[in-house]
């Protein structure tokens, strides 16, 4: 990425929305597994991808330009999966319940749809100045 855009929330809202499209590939999945016996519901950590997405913007801040690095948060480190929290196994010993993936579906997408309204934002707001329009 060019390094104008360091300086932005773009990063940040770039890695936002590849997490959430690979969590969104993991909980599709529980749906599509949800009568396959002894599957058991996949889902990538909220907390964790926001703790690291923090920290390595606190880590941005705090590093001049010259030596900025991409940020850690990359899509890669949070392509597995992890164990989703196991709340009732059924009688074909599944754990995929049809209202929490959905519920976590539409979590996933509303974090995805408000991270690219404002990075259209972000970018509308670049095309104004380089234009030198208000």
């Amino acid at each position: 990425m060019l390094g104008i855009f360091n300086n932005t929330t773009i990063p940040a809202l770039e890695q936002t929305m590849a997490f959430s499209q690979h969590r969104h590939e993991l909980l599709a999945g529980n749906v599509a597994n949800l009568d396959t016996p002894n599957y058991r519901a996949r889902d990538l950590d909220l907390g964790d991808f926001q703790n690291a997405l923090a920290e390595s913007i606190d880590r941005a801040r705090h590093t001049p330009a010259s030596q900025a690095v991409s940020p850690t948060t990359r899509d890669d480190i949070y392509a597995g999966p992890r164990a989703a929290t196991e709340q009732v196994v059924f009688h074909d010993n599944s754990d995929v319940s049809l209202e929490r993936q959905v519920t976590e579906l539409a979590k996933n997408q509303h974090m995805h749809s408000l991270a690219v309204t404002t990075m259209r934002s972000q970018f509308n707001l670049l095309r104004a100045a380089i234009t030198e329009r208000a």
